[in-house]
């Protein structure tokens, strides 16, 4: 990891609990859910943070949320700079995290996968053989072939 790299995690961690402790404290709208900032991602050269966020509710309070977020965004901004002393405040952008979406959707589907094989399985427990339980031929069996594998005479 390069120093930059590492700066701009710091910075990003920094941008995290700024972010989240002023939308707890200073943030007002009533458009405002309960809000998680799960992430902060920032670019290499400083000027550019995404903001990740959850918000717990319906998709209507999902969008009053992001409007809250977006005319605060200024504001944010200001303390970002205010309390990182940076030289140029990155830009914040907003935006919403898919996590628990998709989170959701992998546990449907290990749901499925697991009935799926809990049904082979009981399929497997009640099969049987279709020929003898040992379809190979072994050593002094008298199948009325020579050594070479031909049909004897």
């Amino acid at each position: 990891m390069t120093e930059t790299d590492a700066r701009a995690r710091r910075l990003a961690e920094r941008i995290q609990v700024i972010v989240a402790e002023t939308i707890e404290r200073r943030v007002k709208d009533p458009r405002m859910g309960f809000i998680t900032i799960t992430d902060v991602r920032v670019t290499g050269d400083l000027r550019e943070a995404t903001v990740f966020y959850t918000v717990l509710g319906d998709d209507t309070e999902q969008t009053d949320t992001a409007e809250a977020l977006e005319s605060a965004r200024g504001m944010l901004r200001t303390e970002v700079g205010r309390q990182t002393g940076v030289r140029h405040t990155p830009s914040l952008a907003f935006v919403a995290d898919a996590i628990p979406e998709t989170a959701r959707h992998l546990d449907d589907l290990l749901r499925k996968a697991q009935a799926a094989d809990e049904r082979v399985h009981e399929q497997a427990a009640a099969a049987r053989y279709a020929g003898d339980a040992d379809p190979y031929r072994h050593e002094g069996d008298d199948d009325g072939l020579d050594e070479t594998g031909g049909a004897s005479a």
